[in-house]
């Protein structure tokens, strides 16, 4: 007698099982007739149920295996065609006589498309779930309103639920309840995504017929203060955004500029080929990216931090067998120095074109540099842009401590402020100007370290880098490191505003106009200026 009720027990849960796991059949009976209206609708009831065996349904439509009998029985039928799966009974068989595919046109293909990334909203995973959230702001039908209500409903993630809101309110501007479409404008009014502007100005808009899209006055009144508010939450955001770029872009502009500080503000040589050693610093990085994905795979996240020292010491080996070999010859003759280091980067362009091929060369950002922090609801702040400034601020400071705190930093003030006096004491001069020319082209290496995390590494990467280098260390005072650091950033800052008003080609062109005319009235640049050229 005790076994009766514990079969009936287990009996229970089978069939309770089985009827969780089928789909009720009037909500897939609409997907075999022609109504494009209920067909719609079916598929947001079916995506709702947020179940396995609605996921299988929705992909079956969008890979062409479901099928119809004349009944309206919907099947999905295998590859060969020979069984066939009744998903409202969970059961599966021979596939029968007559049975057509369910026709999808373009547009139920998009609902299910948009029905099947909705699903994803119930993924366990925040990640999956915050991508599937973004995936639907580009577009938010009001099929999918109940499954984005049942994943509000057991959402707990702060971000997610914001975004999920949005959404609702996103797909009732279309409600046909002019009340419903009022608080949804209104709720759209905490956002700050400005493509929402345009399905609000939609309402304001007269049509061919003279008359607003939206013919409640209520709900024309609500879009206008809605459309206010996200349209001056935006320009906040894009101010925000472009201090930030502007400051990555000067982070860039330093880190290229900072060695040029040391060997043309310093020693007074104008070095043409100080792009190739951002350059070679790139290609390094690139090396130690290969070295670890073949030797220590496990570790390839931190290749970076071999690529630092790498790069450092083959830039600054190359300065200094340029120095002792070519420019050691041409101290005090400006012209001829450019000309000699313009040859020499040709040489080593196509040096590295014979090495590695004429193409760019793609250097992977690590794990924990890609992907970005969100800010401001919208703005997205990239991990590499970040590290990017941070290092560059770290290069700064050691560059100040080496040439202020150090033996050879001392040597270099004093042979630059007086080479006939330090020569006279003993001090080294020709041994200091190839330390210090090998210590400005391993600061260009670190750059082309940095360079090489934003963008492929080709042999033409630092001819985009070197006229503004110039610009940063003319314009900033020849010799001197806070008026480098200035002018790069202030630059950089000054190109990200301008180039929304003005395109980037105008900017360029604006920004070398103001940096002539500030030469012209102050020759010295922002601080006077130090060094040998003052003799």
């Amino acid at each position: 007698m005790q076994l009766l009720p514990k079969l009936l027990a287990l009996a229970c849960l089978l069939f309770s099982s089985l009827a969780q796991a089928a789909i009720d059949p009037t909500l897939l009976q609409p997907l075999s007739g022609d109504n494009p209206e209920a067909r719609v609708a079916a598929v947001g009831q079916i995506a709702a149920l947020a179940t396995p065996e609605a996921a299988r349904v929705l992909q079956a439509l969008q890979a062409d295996t479901l099928y119809a009998t004349p009944g309206g029985q919907v099947l999905i039928v295998d590859g060969d065609g020979a069984q066939a799966y009744d998903p409202a009974t969970g059961k599966s068989g021979p596939a029968p006589d007559g049975i057509d595919g369910v026709m999808v046109n373009n547009r139920l293909r998009g609902v299910v498309e948009g029905a099947l990334s909705g699903l994803k909203l119930l993924a366990p995973q925040r990640e999956t779930r915050l991508a599937a959230a973004r995936e639907l702001q580009k577009a938010v039908s009001p099929a999918q309103l109940a499954l984005i209500r049942k994943a509000l409903a057991q959402e707990t993630d702060t971000e997610i639920k914001q975004m999920l809101q949005v959404l609702i309110a996103s797909a009732n501007l279309h409600a046909p309840d002019a009340a419903t479409r009022k608080q949804a404008v209104r709720d759209l009014a905490v956002s700050s995504d400005a493509r929402l502007i345009a399905p609000l100005q939609a309402m304001l808009d007269k049509g061919p017929d003279g008359k607003p899209g939206e013919p409640d006055d209520a709900v024309r009144i609500a879009a206008v203060d809605t459309i206010a508010q996200i349209r001056g939450r935006v320009q906040r955001t894009e101010f925000v955004g472009n201090i930030f770029y502007g400051l990555s872009l000067g982070s860039v502009l330093l880190l290229a500029a900072l060695g040029l500080a040391i060997t043309f503000g310093l020693m007074g040589i104008i070095n043409m080929a100080h792009g190739e050693l951002l350059m070679i610093g790139a290609y390094t990085t690139y090396l130690c990216q290969l070295f670890f994905r073949s030797y220590l795979p496990g570790m390839q996240d931190w290749y970076l931090l071999a690529a630092l020292p790498a790069a450092f010491f083959v830039a600054g080996m190359v300065g200094v067998v340029l120095e002792r070999t070519v420019i050691r010859w041409l101290y005090g003759r400006p012209l001829e120095t450019l000309l000699a280091t313009w040859g020499i980067s040709l040489i080593l362009m196509q040096l590295v074109r014979t090495i590695f091929g004429a193409q760019n060369v793609e250097v992977a950002n690590p794990a924990w540099m890609s992907g970005g922090v969100t800010v401001l609801g919208s703005l997205v702040l990239p991990y590499n842009r970040i590290a990017i400034i941070a290092f560059a601020m770290l290069v700064v400071v050691a560059v100040w401590l080496i040439l202020n705190k150090t033996r050879l930093g001392l040597f270099v003030r004093a042979v630059t402020q007086n080479r006939r006096m330090a020569d006279c004491v003993g001090v080294a001069t020709g041994k200091v100007d190839m330390l210090t020319f090998g210590l400005g082209s391993g600061i260009a290496g670190l750059g082309g370290v940095a360079l090489s995390q934003l963008g492929n590494v080709g042999p033409d990467l630092g001819q985009s880098y070197i006229v503004d280098s110039f610009m940063v260390v003319v314009l900033g005072g020849v010799g001197q490191l806070a008026g480098t650091v200035i002018a790069a950033l202030g630059l950089g800052e000054v190109n990200k505003f301008l180039e929304p008003v003005a395109g980037a080609v105008l900017a360029k062109i604006a920004i070398l106009v103001f940096i002539i005319i500030f030469i012209q009235r102050r020759p010295q640049g922002l601080f006077a200026m130090k060094g040998r050229s003052v003799e």
